[in-house]
C-alpha cells in the first residue's frame, strides 16, 4: 500500500497543510471527528515545507484555546490535542493558555499504565514534556507526580536510548547543563516570537497568540495635549511660581530636554475626570477595636448590607478604606452609628445567641475643594506648595471602591481577581495576576496609572501535604514560615495556624477523662474520630485562641485566596519571575483589556457615577525622545561598537587600565556535583586556567607566566539541623588557610549555586580574611561552548577588584564630569524581609569614584537601627569617601552629584531634613582657618521599575522585543508638574517589559539643565563595570544596590530568620539581643585589607 491513499481528492486535499486542514484532522472543526492518520501525515508534509512557522502560528491564532480545551478533556498522556500541540508547543510559551499543562502531562504521564504504550508515543510524550519544562520550569511539576515519573523515565531511557527521553530525564533530576541548554532554548523561542509570522496579525489586541512585538495601534494616528508641545509657556508659568527662595522646597524644573530623536510613547495612564465636588471625608471608628485587618473588612462588607447604611443614604455614594476613613458624594447625616452583627463569610449569619455586634461611627472631618488641585495642574504660581495629597488618596478611594469588594488587596492599592488558572510557583504556593492602580497629578490633567502585578498565594489543599511541600521544595524552608497565620478549616470550624509546636502527634499527649488518662494526640483522635494520622511525625499546629489548641495539620484544609506575606524560596522566586515575565504586548493588552474591565474603569459602577468620576478608555500618549548613546573607550583610545540593545563586546579591545593579577589562588568546591573538577591536579583544571589567564592577558591585565596554586575543599553533606551550611564554611576556613600566605584574590569555583555557600564563603572572606574573591561556576567555566565569552565576564570582575578600570567615557562625552574635581557618589540602605529576625539591622552603603576615571567606587558599608530609612552616619561615611578621593587626586573635590537609591515617594524629607545637614557636617569637617570648605551639592532620588510603562507607537523607534529603545527619556506629561524628574530607560530589555527609572532631583547646587542630567545619567548608566551593557538604574546607585546586598551576607543567620525572634511571630529572643548579635556577626565591617576596593562586585 502506498503511503497515501484514497481518491485524488483526497490525495489533493492531504497535500495542502493549511491552518484549517490541520485543524479539521484535530476535530476542532464543525462536527468533524479526529482523524489521527491524516494529520500524522500532513504533520510530516509539514515539517518539510518552508512556510511551516507561518502556518503554525496561524493554527495557533485561530485555534489555540479550541485545542487547549480539546488537550484538556483528555485523559491520557499520549492524544491527537497533545500531538499538535507538541508541533506548536513553543506558540503559548507566555499565554495563560498553556499556563498549567506541564503539571497537567506531567502527571498523565506518571499516572498511564506504560506497559502497553507504543514506544513512538513515548518518545512523542517525553519530547512535549521536555518542552514544557523548558519553557515553564520543572518547579510545575508536583512532588508527587516526579518522584513517581522518574522512574519511568529512567527504564524507558535503558529500554529505548532515545535522546528525548534523556533530555526530559535530566532536566526533572535537575541535571546543571540540560538546566543552561532549556534556559537557552526558552531565550531562543522568546526572541523568534518577536513576530509571531501570522501574515494576517494586524496586531490590534485580538491575537490569541498574545506573542508577537509588532506596535500596538500603530497604524492609529497618536495625539498629545496641545499643551506639552509649548514649551516656552510651560516654563514660563513654571518660572513664576518659584515661592521665593523657599530653603524647604524641592528644586524647580529649569527646563525640557530637546536633545535626542523625537518620538511619541503611549503610556500605561489614562485620564481621569475631576469631580465638581466638593467631597466629604469622614472618620470611621470602630467598637469594640478591632486589630485584624480581615475582620475590619469583614465588618464594612456586613455593614453595607444593613438596612441603617442604605437609609443613611451611603449606598452607591460613598468609598471607605474598609478601616478609618470615608468620603462621601453627599453630606451624610451626624451623628451617625451603624451597628453590625457579626458573623464570618462560612457562615450563613449571626448566632442566635451570643454573638458579636460592633458599631461604625462615621463623623464629619471636613470637605475637599476639587477645584484647587485644577489650578495646581495648570501650574499657577501660588498653588505649587499646594498639598494635594488629601484629593489624591480621596480619588484612590473613589477609583478603588469597585475592586475593594471583587478581588483581594494586597499592600498598596494592589488588587487580583480569584485566578482561574494560578500558575503553580511549587513548594505549596501559586502566582496570581493583578493590577495596581495610582491616581497622579500631571501637567494640565489627573491620570491614573494601571499596571500589571503578580503575587504569590497559598495553593488550597491538605495543610500537611501542603507543608511538606514546602519543606522539601527548597533546602533550609521551614514549616513555621510557610503556615503561621494561615487560615483553615480543622473538624468543621475556621481556624487561624498561630505556630508550629515544638512536638508532634505521638509525642505530645494530654490529659483525656474520656479515654482514662492521659494520651498522645494520634492515639486521642484514633479512638475519638476513628481516624488513623497518615503524619503522625509531623510537627502538630497551635490553633487555638488564647490557649493552646494542638491539632495534627493533616486534619486542616487550608481556606482559599490567602496571600502569601513571607519571603519565597530562591526556586519560587525564579518561578515568579518567569511567570511575571511578560512581553510589551501581553502587558498592555493585558491592562487594556483585563485591567479597566476588572477594576470597573470601562462599565463605570453606581459610585464612579455618584462622584461625577470617569476614566478614559485609551492610553495616553506622550512626547519622549531617544538620547545619542554614549562613547566608550578602551585603551588605545578605541571605542566599541554600541548595538541597538545598548550592549558591546571585547573583541579587540584592552581594558582601559589592566590591573595586576599576581599572587592570587583557586579554590576548588566539591559538593557532590558531577560537573566538578576530580581534584588540583586534573588535566582539564589546568586548561581552564591556562585559558582564563590567557584572557586577562588578552584583555590588557599583567599576569604571571606560572599557574596559581589550588585548594580544594570537600563540603560535608547537607544537613536540616545546619540550614545555613556553616560546618560547610568551616571547611572552605580550613582548605583556604592552607595557602599559607594571603593571596590577593582567589578564584572560586562553585560546585552549584546553592546560595547558602556563597553567601557563607563571603562573610568570611569578606569580614574575617580580607581576601578578595571572584565566584565562577565549574559547569560554566568549564564548559567550551562560550567558554571565551565566559572567561570574559570574569575578566572583566577581577580587573575591577584589583584596582583597574575596564572602560570610560571619552573625553567629549566625559566633558562634563571632568571639567572641575568631580564626585559621583551612589547611597542606598536596604531592610530586612518578612521572616528575618525582629529587630534585624538595615543595611546602609555610601559608593564614591575616586578620581577622574569615574570607574572605581570603593564603598562604607554600615548597619543601622531596623527599616530606619534615613542614613544614620552618614556623616561619617561620607568623610571617609572624601578622604580617599582626596587621596588620589591631591585636591578636594568641587562638586558632589549624589544618586539615593530607592527612596520611597513622598519621603523627600528624609533627604532634605535628614541627610543633606549631614553631608554638610562631612564637609565641614575639611574646613581651614577662615576657608570654609563648601563643594556644590546635588542630589537625585533614583526609583527602579516603578508602575510607569511606556510602549512604542512605530517600530523604527522599538526594539525587537517591542520595548522602547534604550536612551528613551520622558520628561512631560507623566511627570512632576513642578518638579525636576525625568523617566530614563538606559538599557535594552531582552525579555519581557522594559521597567524605566524615575530620577527625582530633590537638591541641585551644581545648577543642572534638563538636558545635562539626562545625558549625564544616560551615559553613567554605561559605566558599570562588570558587565558589556548599559544598566537600567544608574551604575552608582546600582553599586550601591549590590554592596547593600553583599552586606547581608554579613547577616545572613538574621536575614533568613534563623533562631531568634522572627518577624512573622515571636519567641523568647527579643529585638535588643537581636541587635546585639548583628553588631557581634558584623564586626567593624569589611576588613581594612579590602576596604578601598569594589570587593563587593
Amino acid at each position: 500500500m502506498s503511503w497515501v491513499s484514497g481518491t485524488q481528492a483526497d490525495i489533493q486535499a492531504l497535500l495542502n497543510v493549511t491552518a484549517d486542514s490541520l485543524a479539521e484532522y484535530c476535530g476542532l472543526t464543525g462536527d468533524q471527528q479526529e482523524n489521527p492518520l491524516s494529520l500524522e501525515r500532513q504533520l510530516a508534509l509539514l515539517q518539510r515545507n518552508p512556510s511551516h512557522i507561518v502556518i503554525n502560528s496561524e493554527f495557533a491564532a485561530k485555534y489555540l484555546p479550541t485545542l487547549v480545551d480539546a488537550y484538556n478533556a483528555q485523559d491520557a498522556a499520549f492524544s491527537v490535542p497533545m500531538r499538535m500541540l507538541n508541533t506548536i508547543g513553543y506558540l503559548f510559551l507566555s499565554t495563560s493558555a498553556g499556563s498549567s499543562m506541564c503539571a497537567t502531562q506531567a502527571h498523565r504521564m506518571a499516572t498511564t499504565s506504560s506497559n502497553s504504550v507504543d514506544p513512538t508515543c513515548i518518545v512523542e510524550e517525553c519530547q512535549f514534556l521536555s518542552t514544557l519544562l523548558a519553557l515553564q520550569g520543572t518547579h510545575a511539576v508536583s512532588d508527587e507526580d516526579r518522584q513517581a515519573l522518574l522512574p519511568k523515565l529512567r527504564q524507558w531511557n535503558r529500554s529505548y536510548q532515545k535522546q528525548q527521553i534523556t533530555r526530559c530525564l535530566r532536566q526533572l533530576e535537575g541535571d546543571s547543563e540540560t538546566t543552561a541548554i532549556a534556559r537557552g532554548l526558552k531565550k531562543h523561542v522568546e526572541r523568534s516570537l518577536n513576530e509571531c509570522g501570522f501574515e494576517d496579525c494586524a496586531n490590534t489586541g485580538t491575537s490569541k497568540l498574545l506573542q508577537c512585538a509588532r506596535i500596538f495601534l500603530e497604524n492609529q494616528a497618536v495625539n498629545i495635549n496641545a499643551r506639552l508641545s509649548d514649551d516656552s509657556a510651560l516654563i514660563t508659568r513654571l518660572g513664576s511660581s518659584q515661592p521665593g527662595g523657599d530653603p524647604d522646597s524641592v528644586p524647580l524644573r529649569p527646563d525640557f530636554g530637546t536633545v535626542g530623536e523625537h518620538i511619541e510613547l503611549r503610556t500605561n495612564f489614562f485620564h481621569v475626570r475631576i469631580p465638581k465636588g466638593p467631597l466629604n471625608e469622614y472618620v470611621i471608628s470602630i467598637t469594640p477595636v478591632v486589630s485584624v485587618r480581615r475582620i475590619e473588612h469583614r465588618i464594612f462588607q456586613l455593614a453595607e448590607q444593613t438596612t441603617a447604611w442604605n437609609l443613611a443614604g451611603m449606598s452607591g455614594h460613598v468609598a471607605h478604606d474598609s478601616r478609618t476613613r470615608l468620603i462621601s458624594a453627599r453630606v451624610l447625616a451626624q451623628p451617625l452609628a451603624i451597628r453590625v452583627p457579626y458573623y464570618d463569610d462560612g457562615q450563613t449569619g449571626p448566632p442566635a445567641q451570643g454573638g458579636k455586634e460592633y458599631t461604625l461611627t462615621i463623623t464629619f472631618v471636613k470637605k475637599i475643594n476639587t477645584q484647587d488641585i485644577t489650578m495646581y495642574l495648570n501650574e499657577d504660581a501660588q498653588y505649587r506648595s499646594y498639598n494635594i495629597l488629601p484629593i489624591i488618596s480621596a480619588l484612590n478611594l473613589i477609583l478603588a471602591a469597585h475592586s475593594l469588594w471583587s478581588g483581594i488587596k494586597i499592600r498598596q492599592a494592589r488588587y487580583f481577581r480569584s485566578a482561574a488558572t494560578p500558575s503553580n510557583l511549587g513548594g505549596g504556593l501559586e502566582a496570581w495576576k493583578g493590577f495596581s492602580t495610582s491616581v497622579r497629578p500631571a501637567h494640565g490633567q489627573l491620570m491614573v496609572n494601571v499596571n500589571v502585578c503578580t503575587t504569590a498565594f497559598y495553593t488550597p489543599g491538605n495543610l500537611a501535604v501542603q507543608m511538606k511541600t514546602f519543606y522539601y521544595s527548597s533546602f533550609g524552608a521551614r514549616m513555621e514560615f510557610f503556615c503561621r497565620g494561615l487560615r483553615v478549616t480543622a473538624l468543621g470550624a475556621r481556624k487561624i495556624v498561630k505556630y508550629l509546636a515544638r512536638q508532634n502527634a505521638r509525642e505530645y499527649s494530654f490529659q483525656c477523662d474520656e479515654f482514662g488518662g492521659r494520651i498522645s494526640v494520634e492515639r486521642y483522635f484514633f479512638l475519638k474520630y476513628h481516624l488513623r494520622l497518615k503524619y503522625p511525625d509531623l510537627p502538630l499546629v497551635d490553633v487555638g485562641g488564647r490557649n493552646n489548641a494542638y491539632f495534627p495539620a493533616e486534619i486542616c484544609e487550608i481556606l482559599p485566596n490567602q496571600p502569601f506575606r513571607r519571603k519565597l524560596t530562591d526556586e519560587q522566586a525564579a518561578a515568579m519571575i518567569t511567570v511575571a515575565c511578560q512581553s510589551p504586548n501581553v502587558n498592555r493588552n493585558t491592562i487594556m483589556d483585563n485591567g479597566l474591565r476588572g477594576l470597573g474603569f470601562l462599565n463605570q459602577g453606581p459610585v464612579l457615577t455618584s462622584f461625577g468620576v470617569s476614566i478614559g478608555a485609551n492610553m495616553r500618549v506622550v512626547p519622549g525622545r531617544i538620547l545619542p548613546k554614549p562613547r566608550l573607550k578602551y585603551a588605545n583610545n578605541v571605542s566599541p561598537g554600541v548595538d541597538d540593545y545598548a550592549s558591546w563586546n571585547l573583541r579587540g579591545v584592552r581594558f582601559a587600565a589592566g590591573a595586576r593579577l599576581e599572587n592570587w589562588a583557586i579554590l576548588l568546591i566539591g559538593d557532590r556535583n558531577r560537573d566538578e573538577f576530580s581534584g588540583p591536579q586534573d588535566p582539564a583544571l589546568k586548561n581552564v586556567i591556562d585559558g582564563f589567564m590567557t584572557m586577562c592577558r588578552t584583555s590588557g591585565m599583567h599576569v604571571g607566566g606560572e599557574q596559581p596554586p589550588v585548594v580544594s575543599a570537600n563540603l560535608p553533606p547537607k544537613d536540616t539541623a545546619d540550614p545555613l551550611r556553616s560546618e560547610a564554611i568551616v571547611t572552605i576556613r580550613e582548605a583556604l588557610m592552607g595557602l599559607g600566605s594571603r593571596p590577593s584574590l582567589v578564584l572560586v569555583m562553585l560546585s552549584n549555586n546553592d546560595k547558602n555557600i556563597y553567601e557563607g564563603l563571603k562573610y568570611l572572606c569578606d569580614v574575617c580574611l580580607g581576601i578578595a574573591t571572584v565566584c565562577v561556576r565549574v559547569a560554566k567555566i568549564r564548559k567550551e561552548k562560550g567558554q571565551l565569552h565566559y572567561f570574559a565576564n570574569v575578566a572583566l570582575k577581577v580587573n575591577m577588584k584589583m584596582g583597574g578600570v575596564n572602560h570610560k567615557l571619552d573625553e567629549d562625552t566625559g566633558r562634563w564630569l571632568s571639567s572641575v574635581p568631580t564626585m559621583v557618589v551612589g547611597t542606598d540602605v536596604i531592610h530586612p524581609d518578612p521572616g528575618s529576625a525582629m529587630g534585624t539591622p538595615s543595611i546602609a552603603a555610601v559608593v564614591a569614584s575616586v578620581d577622574n576615571q569615574f570607574a572605581q567606587y570603593p564603598v562604607s558599608l554600615e548597619i543601622q537601627p531596623s527599616r530606619m530609612e534615613m542614613i544614620v552616619n552618614l556623616k561619617d561615611m561620607m568623610v571617609a569617601r572624601l578622604r580617599l578621593f582626596h587621596q588620589h587626586g591631591k585636591t578636594l573635590l568641587q562638586r558632589v552629584l549624589l544618586y539615593r537609591n530607592s527612596l520611597p515617594e513622598g519621603r523627600t524629607h528624609i533627604i532634605r531634613n535628614g541627610e543633606i545637614p549631614e553631608i554638610l557636617k562631612a564637609f565641614r569637617t575639611f574646613d581651614q582657618p577662615n576657608k570654609p570648605y563648601r563643594p556644590k551639592l546635588t542630589i537625585v532620588i533614583c526609583n527602579k521599575g516603578r508602575r510607569t510603562r511606556f510602549y512604542p507607537t512605530q517600530m523604527n523607534h522599538a526594539t525587537n522585543g517591542g520595548n522602547p529603545k534604550p536612551g528613551t527619556v520622558v520628561d512631560r506629561s507623566v511627570t512632576a508638574v513642578y518638579d525636576f524628574d525625568f523617566f530614563l530607560q538606559a538599557h535594552g530589555a531582552l525579555q519581557g517589559t522594559a521597567k524605566p527609572t524615575r530620577y527625582y532631583v530633590v537638591h541641585d547646587e551644581i545648577g543642572f539643565r534638563a538636558d545635562e542630567l539626562q545625558g549625564l545619567t544616560n551615559s553613567l548608566s554605561y559605566m558599570f563595570a562588570p558587565a558589556t551593557k548599559a544598566v537600567s538604574l544608574v551604575a552608582p546607585a546600582c553599586y550601591a544596590d549590590m554592596a547593600c546586598r553583599r552586606g547581608r551576607c554579613y547577616l545572613r543567620k538574621l536575614f533568613q530568620g534563623v533562631g531568634g525572634t522572627t518577624t512573622s511571630g515571636s519567641d523568647s529572643t527579643d529585638e535588643f539581643d537581636v541587635a546585639q548579635e548583628a553588631r557581634a556577626l558584623f564586626r567593624d565591617g569589611v576588613s581594612n585589607q579590602l576596604g578601598d576596593t569594589m570587593f563587593y562586585l
